[in-house]
């Protein structure tokens, strides 16, 4: 006889109902081939009695049972594991298939060697160099989960929570509508703009549409490297440009268009991500007009706008486009906070169109509570008013940053003071290698990260982008003392 008794455990503690728990219990028994296909149950008031509770409650299991198809009543018989259930076939683990089971599939799938493994898991007492984020210990969580809840209270919300359009919700596409032509100098109406879930997302679905196999996309020699794994995953032809103090070297890009049919060129013109220099007004006319001439698109990827201490914003690309080249992409969740996932893609609107397509196949729609919530918190003034205490804030956290740095570390870096932005790039002593710094510093509780990430190109640049904004006085003084204590042990070595 099966060992019930010993084999099925049930908690009146959990929130499960007894019935259910049993029911569960059963199933994964005859999964695991322990009740095979034709075994005859044993009868509910003996069961009942086995496990001690109400003979309704192993009636009900058998219900459940039989209504799932795990088991069959026959009349006068009794009740039996189904008999038409395929056999599951047993497998013996060793010890070493053991500890890999759930770790390697029993399938093949598509690996990309492009993609790179986003670890965001991070160790309690150790401190990490970010390349330039926001303090979310700044986020207004108060203004908006006012707003939120009065959104959510609303009579009529329940239209809201439907299935609605994949371009976003309506009101934040007009109210952002207004919002960048009032403070980014566009000319656009909201069906200009998709809603996405940050500029990653527009970054996604803007390659999708324009590249394919071995068309060429012109990006910096130090770039943004979420950008060009983007582009190498639609296995484009990325061709690299140089970028000196006022950022890309258009010249270089006219040379590539005679030569051959570009599709697109990313440029971060506000702060160049990552070395922080701004495209010159120049340099801007040249690229628009070279796209107007070879017609390839721009994508403008305006990260960090809002932040700029020795004068007023530069207008972006797309507040000069009239050939509607330019697919400008931005988001508030560097402004704001990071987890509020919520980005626009401005575009022609045949395009916006067609990414609204794509983007309905990905991910139905956004989150529209939340669009709603960021509509009102754009419209009220309360986004402009946080980012003027940010401001405040970032630029005494950069002058005292790189104050520190020049004092306490002149000797290992050489950096330019940013005209704006949330990060410095920062050159090393060619002394040294952030291979050596970097595993030396973790001796000190401080992660380097990914310095590779800046020489894309391989130019051997010894640089790379050290955020400022997300650490308070004390965490700056923090970091530059980790670094003197890494430096000081540290043994010399050619780059």
């Amino acid at each position: 006889m099966f060992p019930y008794k010993t084999s099925l455990k049930l908690s009146k503690g959990l929130k499960e109902p007894l019935y259910l728990q049993l029911a569960n219990q059963f199933i994964l028994l005859i999964r695991e081939g322990k009740l095979i296909p034709g075994t005859k149950l044993v009868g509910s008031r003996t069961l009942a009695h086995l496990l001690k509770v109400h003979r309704k409650t192993v009636v009900a299991c058998y219900e459940e049972l039989l209504l799932q198809g795990w088991v069959e009543s026959i009349p006068k018989k009794g009740t039996f594991v189904n008999k038409n259930l395929p056999f599951i076939q047993k497998i013996t683990l060793t010890d070493a298939t053991k500890a890999s089971k759930r770790q390697i599939s029993g399938f093949s799938f598509y690996e990309n060697e492009n993609l790179l493994k986003k670890n965001a898991e991070k160790r309690e007492g150790v401190m990490y160099i970010n390349d330039g984020t926001s303090d979310t210990r700044l986020t207004p969580t108060e203004e908006i989960a006012r707003i939120y809840r009065k959104i959510a209270s609303k009579k009529n919300i329940y239209t809201s929570l439907d299935y609605n359009s994949a371009h976003g919700n309506i009101k934040l596409r007009e109210v952002l509508a207004m919002y960048l032509n009032n403070s980014r100098g566009l000319k656009i109406t909201k069906e200009n703009i998709l809603i996405t879930r940050g500029s990653q997302m527009g970054m996604w679905l803007s390659s999708q549409l324009l590249l394919k196999e071995n068309d060429i996309v012109v990006v910096g020699e130090t770039n943004y490297s979420s950008a060009d794994i983007t582009f190498q995953y639609q296995k484009a032809q990325i061709k690299r440009v140089s970028v000196d103090e006022n950022g890309l070297v258009i010249d270089q890009i006219e040379k590539l268009c005679k030569k051959q049919p570009i599709k697109a060129v990313y440029v971060t013109s506000h702060h160049h991500h990552p070395t922080t220099v701004t495209l010159s007004a120049e340099r801007r006319i040249h690229l628009l007009n070279l796209a107007r001439k070879y017609n390839f698109a721009i994508i403008e990827d305006d990260y960090d706008y809002d932040f700029n201490y020795n004068h007023a914003p530069i207008l972006p690309l797309a507040s000069h486009n009239t050939s509607e080249n330019v697919i400008y992409i931005g988001s508030v969740c560097k402004t704001v906070a990071p987890v509020f996932r919520v980005g626009y893609l401005v575009a022609s609107e045949d395009f916006v169109n067609e990414t609204a397509k794509l983007r309905g196949y990905i991910d139905r729609q956004g989150d529209a509570l939340l669009e709603l919530t960021f509509a009102e918190f754009i419209k009220s003034g309360d986004l402009d008013r946080h980012i003027r205490k940010l401001m405040k804030i970032y630029l005494q956290r950069r002058d005292l940053f790189c104050k520190l740095l020049k004092e306490e570390l002149g000797y290992y870096f050489q950096f330019n003071i940013p005209k704006g932005g949330m990060a410095i790039w920062v050159y090393l002593n060619k002394e040294y290698s952030w291979y050596e710094v970097s595993k030396e510093a973790r001796k000190y509780q401080l992660e380097i990260g990914e310095w590779q990430r800046y020489d894309l190109a391989n130019k051997k640049h010894n640089a790379i982008r050290i955020g400022f904004a997300s650490y308070n006085e004390e965490e700056i003084k923090l970091l530059v003392n980790k670094l003197k204590q890494t430096f000081k042990n540290i043994k010399k070595s050619a780059y």
